[in-house]
């Protein structure tokens, strides 16, 4: 490792988000192809490679806080959520007989006992027409007031993913931009909000 990169693991080693986001877009091209590697060809018919790397960024930048990284590398740590995230998407698509194919629609939408999707069930929840008519808790209106800090397309690209529940492809042709772009706008959208939320994200 360089000097740099010996800095910034030993930033991320002191639970410094900005740090952890800087580290995951050096090793991006790693990460996702570890992923494609790890999802096989049939998995890859239900979801793209770039769909798991935005949750483990998401859940990386969530979970930083509780985690204990002193004698781990961070890059293991990461494969290890992949790796995670690849086996509860191999159960959902795959392990039940009987599954309602509304559920399919994205990674992030799990079941909702699924802690690990607190931080989109949030954005859900804060972006839908319906939440607005009631008393938001503190986590909803700091997620809104962050919401509202990011640039129109950034918001309505999240809105179109997770409240629409529509692929990158047809988000790219909604707002005249190439799927590679919506779906880095994606990755560093979560990434502020979650580093803008910081632990409080997590499911109480």
């Amino acid at each position: 490792m360089s000097t740099d990169s010996d800095a910034l693991v030993e930033r991320i080693r002191q639970r410094d988000v900005e740090a952890l986001a800087g580290f995951i877009d050096a090793r991006r091209g790693a990460l996702l192809v570890y992923i494609e590697r790890q999802l096989g060809a049939a998995l890859r018919r239900k979801l793209e490679p770039e769909d798991v790397f935005q949750e483990v960024s998401a859940e990386a930048v969530r979970g930083l806080p509780a985690i204990d990284l002193a004698n781990r590398d961070p890059f293991g740590w990461l494969c290890q959520i992949a790796e995670r995230r690849i086996i509860d998407a191999h159960r959902r698509f795959f392990g039940a007989a009987k599954r309602d194919a509304g559920r399919e629609v994205s990674l992030n939408r799990s079941s909702p006992d699924d802690s690990r999707a607190g931080m989109i069930d949030l954005l859900v929840a804060s972006m839908t027409t319906a939440s607005k008519m009631y008393s938001r808790n503190v986590r909803e209106a700091r997620l809104a007031e962050a919401l509202a800090s990011l640039p129109f397309d950034q918001r309505e690209a999240l809105r179109l993913r997770y409240v629409e529940g529509l692929p990158s492809k047809q988000i790219a042709l909604q707002l005249g931009k190439t799927d590679g772009a919506v779906r880095v706008m994606l990755t560093r959208s979560l990434n502020r909000l979650q580093s803008i939320l910081g632990p409080d994200a997590a499911p109480s």
